[in-house]
């Protein structure tokens, strides 16, 4: 399946050390995010960083007149750089950012595959900072880990107390005890009540209540969508409006009878989304207990040969058979 990623990508303009990294949307935290990971990998820092003029660190203006975004500016100071926007038609350096683009293209993309984002990221991390840096560059075939090496002393050390970058968020805990996060649900230690707030960082978020931190939760991947977190609570209670899928009642079902399995098919196409496909399999299911399985089958194989999709009908059914083999 293909789907549009946004590439970024720092390196060090003399020793050609590069990080490179993939996002599905990129936006001024992503921009600290990634400026805080790869100068945390490489352990320093340039006393100048040139950027092309983009909004998530331009103000206003353009090139030496460029005002930059005062967030952007106090990042920056952390790490004893300042941002510079190149200048307008300055091919020379804008070649240089771009160049480095199409040598992703050519060089890291072909022949490769990918099962997910971290799957991407993690093939991205190997190749720039373990493949590239022994590879030699330009027509003078540097080495970049070794030109990285002579760099070094003109560069400034990144200290390690630096924090990483988050944003604030404020959230209710429900009665059940969690905090909706990003499509999935966080489960709060009690006696937590009321409003919480909630830091959230690349790869986890921190929970905190009265400046104390109550629980601490790893990011799951992007893909992952109406999760609870952990899988199980102290509680009991569950929220009832709370999607549950039925994939153990569809496998009991489907394992009673190949006939039960053909009906599922006819009812639910792969190839299309049903909006009552849970409620109809745990009717089917709750069905299924009600009377003996082999009354369920002939059921399900009438209700297959005359298309019959509605539940109440399929109910009809079943008593139409019952009562003909009570009378015989």
């Amino acid at each position: 399946k293909q789907v549009p990623v946004v590439a970024s990508l720092l390196y060090f303009r003399y020793s050609k050390m590069r990080y490179l990294r993939f996002y599905r949307h990129f936006n001024r935290f992503v921009m600290k995010v990634f400026f805080h990971e790869a100068l945390s990998c490489f352990g320093y820092a340039a006393h100048q960083c040139i950027i092309d003029n983009t909004n998530l660190a331009r103000l206003s203006g353009i090139g030496k007149n460029a005002v930059l975004v005062p967030e952007m500016e106090a990042f920056a100071k952390q790490f004893d750089f300042r941002f510079i926007c190149h200048e307008k038609g300055h091919s020379d350096r804008k070649a240089g950012e771009e160049r480095s683009f199409w040598y992703v293209e050519t060089n890291f993309f072909p022949g490769r595959t990918y099962q997910s984002m971290e799957d991407l990221n993690a093939q991205a991390f190997k190749w720039a900072t373990e493949i590239l840096p022994k590879r030699p560059h330009t027509k003078a075939r540097i080495i970049p880990a070794d030109a990285f090496e002579l760099e070094k002393p003109y560069l400034n050390k990144i200290p390690p107390y630096i924090e990483p970058p988050y944003v604030h968020h404020q959230r209710a805990v429900d009665q059940y005890g969690f905090v909706a996060f990003d499509g999935n649900f966080y489960w709060v230690p009690r006696p937590c009540q009321g409003v919480v707030q909630v830091l959230s960082y690349s790869d986890r978020i921190k929970i905190y209540q009265d400046r104390k931190c109550v629980a601490e939760y790893n990011l799951p991947p992007s893909d992952v969508k109406n999760a609870k977190f952990p899988d199980r609570v102290p509680s009991n209670r569950q929220p009832s409006n709370r999607k549950c899928p039925t994939t153990e009642e569809e496998g009991v079902l489907r394992k009673l009878h190949p006939t039960v399995g053909q009906y599922l098919d006819f009812i639910f196409p792969k190839q299309k989304s049903h909006n009552r496909k849970h409620q109809m399999i745990r009717e089917l299911y709750a069905l299924s207990k009600k009377i003996s399985p082999d009354l369920f089958v002939s059921t399900l194989e009438r209700a297959r040969q005359y298309h019959i999709t509605s539940m109440g009908t399929v109910e009809k059914i079943s008593l139409q058979l019952m009562q003909k083999t009570l009378f015989d």
